[in-house]
């Protein structure tokens, strides 16, 4: 039988390792680049320019895009946390409730479910209120709701996952000692969970940004987002200006990043010397 050294395991783990953050980001480092190219050819270098930055300053029509997107993202984003973490938090604390499986099968339904059904699904029902009611109008507010829908089911599952590992001891000892059940939430599993809280917002946001499926259902005269401006120039041909947009959006992204790695990691290291301390004591 054949048996590898485990320097040739170690050498082989880290190329494999290279090998895979080359295919994941090489793409994102050469769409930045041929931003600064000078050819009106998205794949043709000529030389270095900043020309579809400036050319982007003055597309309206992208411009009001993104910043749709950017809007409709952070409120999706908001309300997924919130609404994921109250279904997470009745999913672990609540084992046993009358339509506990159905709700369960329900919030993880649009993780499975085909984009092109959840969308062809709202629109219909939109459609139907609408017309009973009068609202609501297809646009921002629609593509929200949508893209509400979709994370906080991927929200519901960040934050279950990080419930069921806390220690329900650290609650109970705080109802002991005369807390309220929601003083316990908002002084205890609130303050334990931030992690996951910070994570699936993060998670959340970047899928509504880029979700075009969900909006091109749901979209209204007006409101168009980026992805679906991008898709539809896609059609005519992309010039670098879409080359710009995207890398300011990844910037945007890296920097939002590494300002959450940086306070996950803050707060880690304060809830590590808090319990070091109460250990001490």
């Amino acid at each position: 039988m054949l048996r590898l050294s485990p320097a040739f395991n170690q050498r082989f783990g880290k190329a494999w390792l290279l090998a895979g953050f080359v295919f994941l980001y090489l793409p994102i480092v050469a769409l930045v680049l041929f931003s600064f190219n000078d050819s009106p050819v998205a794949n043709v270098w000529r030389g270095f320019t900043f020309k579809w930055y400036a050319a982007l300053a003055s597309d309206t029509e992208m411009l009001a895009g993104l910043w749709l997107s950017m809007k409709i993202a952070f409120f999706t984003a908001c309300g997924s946390v919130v609404l994921g973490t109250f279904a997470a938090f009745a999913l672990v604390k609540y084992k046993r409730f009358f339509g506990r499986t159905l709700f369960s099968g329900m919030v993880n339904a649009p993780l499975v479910m085909p984009e092109v059904v959840v969308g062809l699904s709202l629109l219909l029902m939109l459609v139907m209120v609408q017309r009973a009611i009068g609202f609501p109008e297809r646009g921002a507010f629609t593509m929200w709701l949508g893209h509400l829908l979709l994370g906080m089911s991927y929200a519901t599952v960040v934050v279950q996952a990080r419930l069921q590992e806390l220690n329900p001891q650290l609650e109970e000892a705080a109802m002991d000692l005369g807390a309220k059940p929601r003083q316990v939430f908002f002084l205890v599993t609130l303050p334990m969970i931030s992690q996951a809280l910070m994570s699936a917002w993060l998670l959340t946001f970047t899928l509504s940004l880029d979700d075009v499926v969900l909006s091109a259902f749901l979209s209204g005269p007006g409101a168009t987002t980026m992805p679906l401006v991008i898709f539809s120039r896609a059609r005519l041909g992309l010039n670098p200006s879409v080359n710009a947009v995207a890398t300011v959006i990844v910037v945007i992204v890296a920097l939002g990043v590494v300002a959450a790695s940086y306070m996950i990691a803050r707060a880690e290291r304060r809830r590590q010397q808090e319990m070091s301390a109460a250990s001490r004591q």
